[in-house]
Formats: C-alpha cells, structure tokens, sequence
C-alpha cells in the first residue's frame, strides 16, 4: 500500500527540483524528506532518485510514480473538496497568498469579516508577488492567491485554475508638488517625456508593463530609481527625486510634497482577482473567501 504523505513527498521534490526546494515547499526539513524517500523506496522496491551533481534528479520510476501522485493527490483534493461541500459551510484552515498592496487595502477588512462570518474558517495569510503566488496554487501549497494584471498587459495563468475578478485599481501619477503639472485634473503619460521615472525593480511584471506602456506611447522612460513599495517610491517622489505611476490601492496617507493626479482618460487599470485550483472548486471555504474579498473590493472601488 502506497503511503499518501509519502506521495506528497516525491511529488513535492518532482515540483520543486530538489529535496531542499521540497521540504522548504512542505515546511519541513530536508531529513525529513529524504526519509520519506527512502521509505518510498524500499516500499515500491524501486530506486526513485539518483545523484545529479551536488542534487538529484528523478529516476524514470521516480517519474512515472510522481505522475500518478499529481494525480492521485488531485483527486484527494476533489475528495476534500466534495465533503467540506456537503456539509455545506466553511471551515477549516484555508491558506491565502497576495500581493503587498492587496495584503494592506484588502485583507485587514477582509480577514476580520472572514472571523467574524465563518467563524469555523482559520484563515492564514502570506504575502507574496504574482509570481511566487501563482505557482503556489498549482503546486496545491496555498489555496487562493490574489493577484493582478493590467489592462494592457494580461498575467500568464496556467491551466488547471478559477479565476474570480474582485475589483479595478485605478492609478494616477505621482509627482512633486512644484511639478509644473502638479495642479492639472488630469494628464497624460506622454506629458512625462521629459521626466526622470521611479519604477518597480527591473524584471518585475509591473516593471514590465510600465515600460511597455510608456513605449507604446512613444516614450523612452528614464528610470532613475527603483523601489518596491509604493510608499518608498512616494518617499523618492516627495524629495523631488522623479515621478511615478501609483495604483490606489493601498496607498495609504500621501506624504507632503507630493501630488496625485489622476490619468485622463481613466482606462489605465490594474484588474485584481483571485485565483484557485479547478479541483478545489466546490470547497465552501474558497467560495465564502472569495466572496468576502470581492465584497471589500467593490466597496473600495465605490
């Protein structure tokens, strides 16, 4: 009889490409796995990793045996999922993943709401980037993920997911307030040809699509700094440092010495939505989540 945890064990270094990547996935340590490997082994009387390099690497049994795990764990999952269905509420752990400025304009109300409406639902959330979040949904690491793309510029998904959409993030350009634009209603990104940008890190996907945009345009940006937060970048912004394209999500109290001005016309959006697997669909848990989510989001979209 083949051992579940064991399963999820190879099928989790099949994901990640190595036994440390796995027991990091797992959240266990790396003797861990590597005993319940080796316990799979004498199990299946089948050798299902060999040494490659300083790693490992699957053997063709090892293979073999991880895709039938994908799929005996994905239908332990519709299992799962049709019980909690049948008892008809939500309840028990869910594991949320999303962006930073998701995390603070979205789940405080969020998760206090989810306390108090399903009080049986134990909600734990992480903050992650789109990138980090969404393989953690396939990978069945977490079990809904908020994430984002941009009306010009779609977010690749994988197969396999549900996507719900939760509300539009408009953005508007920040600049410093002696800006000679700082006291227009509204501007246009080709108004900025002649500005110094603050941006996301390079590589980023909002990095990606502010660059693409502005090109479009007929801009070549000149990024002079980059910061993650937004706050950071407001910071920049404030010590006449540059300007920079700011969602308003999130965004808390807007620092002296900076100016928002919206962008005319009001096209330029981010899309935020959630995501889970097609084989959790039916869980209660994601459904109430989903809804409490989309919930706050229309209210801050009002």
């Amino acid at each position: 009889m083949l051992n579940l945890d064991r399963l999820r064990t190879l099928h989790a270094v099949a994901r990640h490409g190595s036994v440390s990547g796995a027991a990091e996935g797992l959240h266990v340590t790396t003797s861990a796995v590597s005993q319940q490997l080796s316990k799979l082994e004498r199990e299946t009387g089948q050798q299902l990793l060999a040494k490659n390099g300083r790693g490992v690497r699957l053997t063709d049994a090892g293979r073999l045996l991880s895709d039938h795990a994908a799929r005996i764990l994905s239908q332990v999952e519709l299992a799962q999922s049709d019980l909690e269905a049948q008892r008809g509420h939500a309840v028990g752990e869910l594991l949320l993943g999303a962006f930073p400025t998701a995390v603070r304009g979205l789940f405080p109300e969020a998760l206090a709401r989810m306390r108090t409406e399903h009080p049986q639902l134990r909600a734990r959330l992480q903050e992650m980037e789109p990138d980090e979040s969404v393989p953690a949904v396939v990978r069945g690491d977490i079990d809904v993920a908020v994430v984002l793309d941009w009306y010009n510029k779609p977010l690749p998904m994988p197969d396999g997911l549900v996507k719900a959409p939760l509300m539009d993030d408009p953005v508007d350009v920040a600049m410093p307030a002696d800006h000679p634009f700082a006291d227009r209603f509204a501007v246009e990104p080709e108004d900025f040809v002649e500005d110094e940008w603050i941006s996301w890190p390079q590589g980023g996907f909002c990095y990606d699509w502010l660059m693409v945009t502005l090109r479009s345009k007929g801009i070549e940006p000149r990024v002079r700094h980059t910061a993650r937060e937004h706050h950071t970048q407001l910071a920049l912004i404030a010590a006449g440092l540059g300007v920079a394209v700011v969602p308003r999500l999130g965004r808390g109290p807007v620092p002296p010495g900076v100016r928002m001005v919206p962008v005319s016309p009001p096209t330029m959006l981010r899309h935020i939505y959630a995501i889970w697997r097609t084989d959790a669909d039916r869980r209660p848990s994601i459904r109430a989540a989903v809804e409490v989510l989309r919930s706050v989001g229309e209210k801050i979209g009002d």
